[in-house]
């Protein structure tokens, strides 16, 4: 949460502002919020979670086409959603009996009691009689204010630290859930939540790109992956540990990977679009001697309010944005390279760095960074 009052204000104000613009383009007079991404994303990072289960909460936000901001909550929301997570931003409240909440369509119809009942209203999540917005949002929150960089630089130095820490700990016979709970636990000290724990050991990194953590006990290595969000926005690393010498096969397709790696950050500039940077990708690995793993998995894309915003496809027309954060992710079969990049204009800047961790220098359009290499645990 911002504590800064007068900084939640100004982001406020930015984003209605925007949103206003969306709407009015959209041909809508007003747009409901629902899921929880968004909702963050409004408000500055404040949650409107209760069952975490769900990607939408029964609170809702309103914004119309004129500025105008309302909260649309039933009783048993109104009280906890005026006094702690809207304090402050003067939102306009509109609560009914939650008997009347089982209802999906009667938030739609309160809010058109404050708009008009001709009022044509559009919605992040589907709810009768409104048109769906969702998209028109994502392009909306995809440009970073200056205070979502600085709280992401502070979230991805945090992560990078904490689970360096988790990997310098773990011993050969440690179970993948085991593991997968000490990540957790580190990223929940940093008031943060993981929203994806990956964890696979030896022959199960080359048999599952999405290695979910079971009961099996690591021997010779292991690959972690985390997507870990605070205040709504979300970063994501991955990190790999041996035993004993890194095998030498390993080595050489991580530093292959490394070089896909460096080729999509080089890429990722304002203007470009996800089908570019993605044929680019298929080069890479092609020049590094693995073609066609761009196949195998996606390579990842836009991160922000989600784990990923969008990924880049050969048909993929999102455009990078002047101030955005970019999750890259690939791989070749066996290993990873995985961190989190700010694009702010032209330059490049990785936030989720482990300090002391064995890296591999790139150089993405003449930047010098350094991906992150295999930890060998003597």
């Amino acid at each position: 949460m911002i504590t800064n009052a007068s900084a939640d204000v100004r982001e406020l104000e930015d984003k209605l502002d925007r949103l206003a613009r969306a709407a009015h383009d959209s041909g809508v007079q007003g747009v409901l919020l629902a899921t929880h991404h968004n909702i963050a994303w409004l408000t500055g990072g404040r949650s409107n979670r209760v069952d975490a289960s769900r990607e939408a909460g029964t609170s809702r936000l309103l914004v119309t086409d004129d500025g105008r901001r309302l909260v649309l909550a039933n009783a048993i929301e109104m009280p906890r959603m005026l006094d702690e997570v809207l304090a402050g931003l003067e939102f306009e409240p509109v609560d009914y009996a939650w008997t009347d909440d089982q209802d999906p369509a009667h938030a739609v119809r309160a809010a058109r009691g404050m708009l008009g009942a001709s009022a044509v209203l559009g919605a992040d999540w589907p709810l009768p009689d409104t048109v769906g917005v969702e998209s028109v949002v994502a392009q909306t929150r995809a440009l970073l204010t200056e205070t979502e960089v600085d709280r992401y630089r502070r979230l991805g130095k945090d992560v990078g630290r904490a689970v360096g820490a988790v990997c310098r700990q773990l011993s050969p016979g440690d179970d993948e859930r085991a593991i997968a709970q000490a990540l957790g636990d580190a990223v929940a000290s940093l008031q943060a939540r993981g929203v994806v724990l990956l964890v696979g050991s030896d022959d199960r990194i080359r048999k599952y790109r999405h290695p979910v953590p079971t009961p099996r006990a690591w021997k010779h290595v292991v690959l972690v992956a985390v997507c870990a969000e605070r205040d709504g926005l979300i970063v994501s690393l991955s990190r790999i540990v041996t035993a004993g010498a890194v095998p030498p096969d390993l080595q050489a397709r991580t530093r292959g990977t490394a070089g896909v790696f460096e080729r999509i950050l080089a890429e990722t500039r304002p203007g470009a679009t996800g089908a570019t940077i993605f044929e680019a990708t298929k080069e890479a690995y092609a020049s590094a001697g693995f073609p066609g793993e761009e196949l195998r998995h996606h390579q990842g894309g836009a991160i922000g309010y989600r784990a990923r915003e969008w990924v880049a496809h050969p048909t993929s027309a999102q455009v990078v944005q002047p101030r955005q954060a970019f999750a890259w992710n690939p791989t070749i079969t066996g290993t990873k390279v995985e961190d989190t990049a700010l694009v702010i204009d032209d330059r490049l800047e990785l936030i989720t760095s482990t300090p002391d961790w064995p890296t591999i220098p790139i150089n993405p359009r003449g930047v010098a960074l350094e991906a992150a290499d295999v930890w060998r645990m003597d």
